[in-house]
């Protein structure tokens, strides 16, 4: 017999009655916090955390989808998960459940992204991670438009980060042009060839990528706290 499902909202550290936008919110704070990019790529840390932010992403995929999220619901409570508050429905939206009288195992990879080969997990976890990453660097004004192109704040910020940050981008990005420089910020600087902000994250180097993400998850906590 398969092995039970995996508990997403265990692992998004939510109850099972969470509305949409809670399970969006832990999503952020659990995503940003388990990022594999968050330690060296030589770090023992690396593969417990790409696991991790995999399961994050899986359950992030099944939950913030009403009709997967019913269809796992379903499951959950056939297999004796949790108390008898799996049951209520989220709070913001009526997701209605199944009969549970099912027979037989239940197929658990058609949850998340567990059919996929280990290659194109970890490449639609980084797509889906990179859309909701765009949209928090929105609202710190460091992406704008619906291509979410980086703003000059954005680089200015990397060039904060990183003191060979002018150099990384000048060469990675042809075209780009930049304006007035005080020290290591950049001042306003624009990519010629539009790439998103995703995309140009996704290019800085590793220690950047640890420094950006562990600002952003300070911005998301703090959030969270006083919210």
């Amino acid at each position: 017999m398969p092995n039970p499902p995996v508990d997403y909202y265990t692992i998004l550290e939510i109850t099972p009655n969470a509305t949409q936008q809670q399970v969006r919110d832990a999503y952020k704070r659990a995503a940003l916090k388990s990022h594999p990019d968050r330690v060296p790529v030589d770090s023992p840390e690396r593969p417990t955390r790409t696991k991790k932010f995999q399961q994050i992403n899986d359950a992030y995929y099944t939950l913030s989808d009403p009709s997967r999220r019913r269809d796992y619901d379903s499951a959950r409570s056939f297999h004796g998960f949790g108390s008898s508050s799996s049951s209520e429905e989220p709070a913001d939206e009526e997701i209605p459940h199944q009969d549970q009288q099912q027979t037989g195992g239940f197929p658990w990879s058609a949850f998340g992204f567990g059919s996929k080969p280990q290659a194109e997990q970890e490449r639609t976890s980084s797509e889906q991670f990179g859309g909701v990453f765009e949209e928090m660097l929105r609202e710190e004004g460091l992406a704008e438009g619906q291509d979410a192109r980086p703003t000059s704040k954005f680089y200015s910020y990397v060039g904060g980060l990183s003191g060979g940050a002018m150099g990384f981008i000048m060469a990675n990005f042809p075209g780009a042009i930049a304006g007035a420089v005080a020290g290591n910020r950049l001042g306003a600087i624009r990519d010629a060839r539009g790439k998103s902000v995703y995309s140009v994250f996704q290019e800085l180097p590793q220690s950047d990528k640890a420094k950006l993400l562990s600002e952003l998850a300070a911005k998301v906590f703090a959030h969270a706290v006083g919210s």
